[in-house]
């Protein structure tokens, strides 16, 4: 079943600038699709409209999602465009970009950044606490810094907002010295209950935009 999930939005601003218009012959193509949108999903955000090599057939990136929309904004295509004649799949990258976009737009200021001093390389994982894959991969977190890979975290706490691990992460963001409250909770140290404005629901709902089921979740810069 077809989901947008801008609920996201919500702490943290990801949307981007309105998209300049289309070129003039097709500006009743983006005010019937803007104007469909606004009536059926008025919480959700349009972030570009763009032609397609299929006449009267628009992509429209919405969050870090990508769908194709007829001119007149009566149809609706969710899945994948494939030129057959080039055998290039036109999709994934748009998707891909936009999955960028969506995770930087998150700004370094909400994430837990380890970072070692010189570094080629950046990557974004999606964590849960008490995840045994993810503990695993912060116990190498040292190896990835001598490789010159910065981790920048956001948090997944698969079991929802009332569990232990929401807990958890809501303790490690409040905490002074973060990195270290990362690192003891994920070796499995008890932190201190604290509560502060935090983005981790913001993180679980671009978590869920994104598709993401289990953690932990690595996104590249590409």
């Amino acid at each position: 079943m077809w989901k947008i999930g801008s609920a996201l939005f919500a702490g943290v601003v990801l949307a981007s600038a309105a998209s300049p218009l289309l070129a003039d012959a097709d500006a009743d193509a983006d005010a019937n699709i803007r104007a469909q949108f606004k009536k059926l999903m008025p919480e959700e955000t349009i972030q570009s409209i763009n032609k397609t090599p299929v006449s009267g057939v628009y992509e429209v990136v919405m969050g870090a999602e990508v769908i194709y929309v007829s001119g007149d904004g009566r149809y609706m295509v969710q899945g994948r465009m494939i030129d057959l004649k080039d055998r290039k799949d036109l999709t994934e990258p748009r998707r891909a970009a936009a999955r960028r976009e969506a995770v930087d737009q998150v700004g370094e200021d909400n994430m837990v950044i380890f970072a070692p001093d010189k570094y080629d390389h950046t990557v974004t994982v999606f964590t849960d606490i008490d995840c045994g894959y993810c503990r695993k991969l912060h116990r190498e977190i040292a190896d990835y810094g001598a490789e010159g890979i910065r981790v920048r975290y956001v948090f997944y706490p698969r079991a929802g907002v009332k569990s232990e691990s929401y807990k958890e992460a809501v303790a490690v963001w409040c905490s002074d010295d973060r990195q270290t409250a990362m690192t003891n909770a994920k070796s499995g140290k008890k932190l201190e209950a604290k509560s502060c404005v935090n983005p981790v629901k913001a993180h679980m709902a671009l978590g869920e935009s994104l598709g993401i089921s289990g953690t932990p979740a690595i996104v590249l810069e590409s």
